[in-house]
């Protein structure tokens, strides 16, 4: 019979975050914490991460960083993409990252899953879905629905353990639904006009990849914003 290696997918949001610390506070099985970085997250987010490190020493957990084969940036912008009709190469770069073209998200899924099956145990991979993301299940084990935890109350959580988010002065959970990678196509017009008015240099950065991948939400994002 395999042994069980027990597996925790971090990503330093909000949600895996607080399963983390409570996996740890309730003293559950955990061999290992898996962050895949994709090159386009918010600097606050390897900030929370430098905070946890210590800890997963401490308690002798191993921690594992992954990372895209091809750097973020590449696969946006000069990725070879194939026609699955002719073969051929028909464009370079994926583009935006988000809405019905997750490509980003693709990479992490299959990175984490190569990496878990280089394991002999068979693993039980902890995920951070939150009670009100029930939709969200799959075939994993999801510690934050066992003790019935919504995202608000995540959040609360991880404030406790003095965790912030701060990017420039700004928790970004006050101005932000998500803390997804800063590019996701996947932010709504609120998030985007918290970005304008709150992170200039992040928005500075997401113009500058509108002047060359075109327009995020089918209009200019100085539009997308003027009429949130």
């Amino acid at each position: 019979m395999k042994t069980l290696r027990f597996v925790a997918s971090v990503s330093f949001g909000k949600d895996s975050l607080a399963m983390l610390h409570l996996l740890l506070e309730q003293r559950r099985s955990l061999d290992e914490v898996v962050f895949y970085d994709t090159g386009a997250e918010f600097d606050c987010i390897y900030r929370e991460r430098d905070r946890i490190l210590p800890l997963l020493e401490e308690r002798h957990i191993k921690y594992t960083e992954l990372h895209p084969a091809e750097p973020f940036f590449y696969q946006m912008f000069a990725h070879p993409v194939h026609s699955r009709k002719t073969g051929g190469v028909h464009k370079h770069g994926y583009g935006w990252c988000g809405g019905s073209c997750r490509w980003g998200t693709t990479y992490k899924n299959l990175a984490i899953a190569k990496h878990l099956r280089g394991y002999q145990e068979k693993v039980v991979q902890y995920v951070g879905i939150a009670a009100d993301e029930k939709n969200r299940i799959g075939d994993k084990c999801y510690p934050l629905l066992d003790y019935n935890m919504t995202e608000r109350e995540c959040l609360a959580y991880c404030y406790e353990q003095g965790h912030e988010w701060l990017e420039d002065g700004v928790r970004l959970y006050d101005v932000l639904d998500r803390v997804s990678c800063w590019c996701c196509r996947n932010k709504n017009r609120k998030e985007l006009k918290a970005i304008h008015d709150n992170l200039p240099r992040y928005w500075e950065r997401l113009e500058a990849l509108e002047a060359v991948l075109g327009n995020m939400k089918g209009k200019p994002l100085n539009e997308v914003v003027s009429c949130s």
